[in-house]
């Protein structure tokens, strides 16, 4: 009842799925992924399961191969389900069951899988394993939703489109579990999850900017870190917050003719962004007559 796309890019260090299906949340079912271990999707009459089991088979140094015939080997109902994974070397398998509801099949590529059932034709799994193929060079999740984009410009899902997900991750993990994670976006219901998914990889993109933007302060690099807040607030012109923390760091550069002006237009979408500059002194972020001065209008 999904359609989704395990893959590993060795050269950019990072590997991942994404899927799709008419399903309420299907990112909590159907994406596994882990650091020094791999990617897996299970799906179809759906076992969850294979995605924990399965990351730990791989962890532990088996391939993908074995850990597949061993863990449909061991369900009685292996003929339902749909599941798809691959290990940090880009070794894949994947495995349609013969009672998959059709239309149902996948195809593989090198260092992944695509997969699909209860689509509309059969054109599906293969068109996502040429998009992902053709869109080398985009940044990897975007190679992911291109995946997945075409498989809803064959018919996708033959029920229509509810909930989806894209999960990233290093391919090695670095002892900093919490910066290994690089893309974790998920719609749970909606009449677009593709274009959702789109518009918060868009989101994110910008909010990795600003990070960017803080640890060049924090290095005292104003001009890269003014930069990369500009970067983030042109790319989410709509996010205020965004646009809050640009001042703030214009501010603190000594850009103080910018940051009013920013400030004022901030401070124009409601009175609690005025409360919120007020709230700085105290932390020492912002010094209280250099608030004062930026609220002066």
């Amino acid at each position: 009842m999904t359609y989704s796309i395990v893959a590993v890019d060795r050269d950019g260090g990072v590997m991942g799925a994404a899927v799709q299906s008419h399903y309420f949340s299907t990112g909590t079912v159907v994406p596994w992924v882990r650091p020094g271990a791999g990617v897996v999707a299970t799906q179809a009459m759906v076992n969850v399961a294979y995605g924990p089991r399965g990351l730990a088979c791989l962890e532990a140094g088996l391939a993908p191969d074995d850990v597949l015939a061993s863990l449909t080997r061991a369900d009685t109902e292996s003929a339902l389900r749909q599941v798809a994974m691959a290990d940090c070397q880009g070794r894949a398998s994947v495995h349609t069951g013969g009672l998959c509801i059709a239309e149902a099949g996948h195809a593989s590529f090198d260092g992944g899988a695509c997969q699909a059932n209860m689509m509309e034709r059969d054109t599906v799994w293969d068109a996502m394993a040429d998009a992902y193929e053709s869109s080398e060079g985009e940044p990897f999740e975007r190679r992911l939703l291109c995946a997945l984009e075409a498989a809803q410009h064959e018919g996708g899902d033959i029920r229509g489109v509810q909930s989806g997900a894209i999960r990233t991750c290093c391919i090695e993990p670095s002892g900093i579990p919490w910066e290994d994670s690089i893309v974790d976006v998920r719609v749970d219901d909606s009449a677009d999850p593709l274009g959702e998914l789109a518009r918060l990889l868009s989101v994110r993109d910008a909010y990795a900017l600003a990070d960017r933007g803080d640890d060049h302060l924090g290095r005292g690099e104003i001009g890269h870190a003014l930069r990369a807040y500009a970067e983030a607030s042109a790319k989410n012109p709509e996010n205020t917050e965004l646009r809050f923390w640009h001042a703030v760091a214009l501010a603190q550069a000594g850009e103080e003719r910018g940051a009013r002006a920013l400030m004022a237009a901030v401070v124009a979408d409601g009175a609690r962004w005025a409360e919120l500059l007020r709230r700085l002194p105290p932390s020492r972020i912002l010094d209280a007559d250099l608030v004062d001065r930026l609220l002066r209008q």
